[in-house]
């Protein structure tokens, strides 16, 4: 079945809820992402996608688990699921975080992509 209405009922969705974001350098930022689901246990993902690029893999998670890409494996980057919202929290920003940032909740259900911009101002 496909529904396509706001109205129906009890269908999977993911909500991206922060606006284009600007920030300096070396600052953190968390890009919001609510969801509904009937499902459980839910997986969510978080995926980054430079500019003329194809969306890359950075996060899984699903109960109290936070699987990480090779690339995105290190403190700065991290995407825990608390209650009905699973934010991703990038600190330390550097020149290469800015991209387009997509959530997404098995078996793959994206919200509306925000952009991440930086500063690259020296303070």
């Amino acid at each position: 079945m496909f529904c396509s209405s706001s109205e129906c009922k009890g269908e999977d969705k993911v909500i991206q809820t922060t606006g284009d974001v600007t920030a300096t350098e070396g600052d953190a930022v968390t890009l919001n992402c609510m969801f509904e689901t009937s499902y459980p246990s839910p997986y969510l993902f978080w995926y980054k996608q430079d500019v003329h690029g194809p969306p890359k893999y950075m996060t899984k998670s699903f109960s109290n688990t936070v699987d990480k890409a090779p690339e995105f494996d290190n403190d700065r980057f991290d995407a825990a699921i608390e209650d009905k919202s699973v934010p991703l929290k990038i600190q330390k920003l550097d020149v290469s975080d800015s991209a387009v940032y997509y959530c997404a909740l098995r078996p793959t259900v994206t919200g509306n992509s925000k952009t991440l911009y930086k500063n690259l101002w020296s303070n």
